[in-house]
């Protein structure tokens, strides 16, 4: 429906090499350019998902549907921009768990009453997410009790944390594909969904929008902080919101799909899978790579309204997703709460620190 907007993307590479300067336009064409991108990206996983099953499927949309966050944030990690980068990364985690799920069950409890999925594998996936807001919290403390001139110490407890939070992620996916994947499989939904397209064109079609997403998120993220300044925008609301939304496209427009054909167990993986893969995986990632890639390494000190703002959305996710069924109300219900910490963030004053 959107696909007309792939003209863009070569409009995109037009106006930064003819008119660098004007940075606004640049970041708005590279990040509408994205979302067909994205929705194709999307596409090619919900093929793929009806071959490999539910659970499946949603790991592959979730980690092919982060590779816009990771390549924005490894872009702005190269560039020193830590702000950003931690503000992406809660971003990211808000747009799926509020935004996505929460689009995703408004639209699918509008064309179904009330629907159900797993709700062990749920539990399980807001478990996670309950670890990764521990591992957020204890850096933010510290931080608070020790002060900035523990900087070295900080970032070795960031490496510490990492590790442990990778060890975790592995273990986990070991228990959804592996030990427990009974959890994750879904109700036999995606039998009744069968795939349309062969699966060399759906790994061709994965690989061309990843690799075209990565052009484009590139410039995208040379073009953010002088775009912000110019739309009077603070640097948070750019990183938790603009670029979170457009990254979160291919989960978003593929749960919100999976939800309306009666597929929550597709729907919930890639909603909440993401955001446990962002978290646990994405995040320590990106705090290893700042070692070698970065002007100095980054810590994993997020400000106290970055841990606040994740911990609400986890916890009312958990609230909506522990009795194994959705309706239309609950998705209204996340999609407020996005809507409020949108707003608070967008009313912060430009020149005070970010979220």
């Amino acid at each position: 429906m959107l696909n007309w907007l792939l003209a863009l993307v070569p409009l995109t590479v037009v106006l930064e090499l003819l008119t660098p300067e004007k940075h606004s336009w640049i970041f708005l064409s590279a990040a509408l350019a994205i979302i067909p991108l994205a929705g194709w990206l999307g596409r090619a996983t919900e093929e793929l998902a009806a071959r490999t099953g539910e659970g499946i499927g949603g790991l592959l949309n979730a980690t092919f549907g982060n590779a816009a966050e990771l390549i924005i944030a490894l872009a702005a990690l190269r560039k020193g921009l830590y702000d950003v980068v931690k503000a992406s990364i809660a971003g990211s985690i808000l747009g799926n768990i509020l935004l996505v799920m929460g689009a995703a069950m408004l639209a699918g409890g509008l064309k179904h009453s009330t629907q159900r999925f797993n709700v062990g594998g749920a539990r399980s996936q807001n478990t996670m997410m309950t670890l990764a807001v521990i591992a957020l919290m204890i850096p933010a403390a510290y931080h608070a009790v020790v002060g900035p001139q523990a900087a070295l110490s900080e970032v070795h407890l960031a490496v510490s944390i990492a590790a442990v939070l990778l060890v975790c992620y592995g273990l986990n996916l070991i228990f959804e594909l592996v030990t427990h994947k009974q959890l994750f499989a879904g109700d036999g939904q995606d039998a009744k969904h069968g795939a349309s397209w062969s699966l060399g064109r759906a790994f061709l079609i994965l690989a061309g929008a990843t690799a075209l997403i990565a052009w484009m998120s590139e410039v995208l993220v040379g073009a953010l902080t002088p775009a912000a300044q110019e739309l009077g925008l603070s640097s948070g609301f750019v990183g938790l919101f603009v670029v979170a939304i457009v990254g979160n496209a291919a989960e978003h427009s593929t749960a919100v799909s999976a939800a309306m054909k009666d597929r929550m167990d597709l729907s919930l993986g890639i909603a909440m899978g993401s955001s446990v893969q962002i978290a646990a995986f994405v995040a320590p990632l990106l705090v290893l790579a700042s070692l070698g890639l970065s002007p100095q390494p980054m810590d994993m000190a997020f400000r106290p309204a970055l841990v606040l703002f994740v911990f609400l959305a986890v916890l009312i996710s958990g609230q909506v997703s522990g009795d194994g069924e959705s309706n239309w109300l609950e998705g209204v219900q996340l999609l407020a709460v996005y809507l409020i910490l949108a707003i608070v963030t967008f009313l912060a004053p430009t020149t005070a620190a970010a979220p």
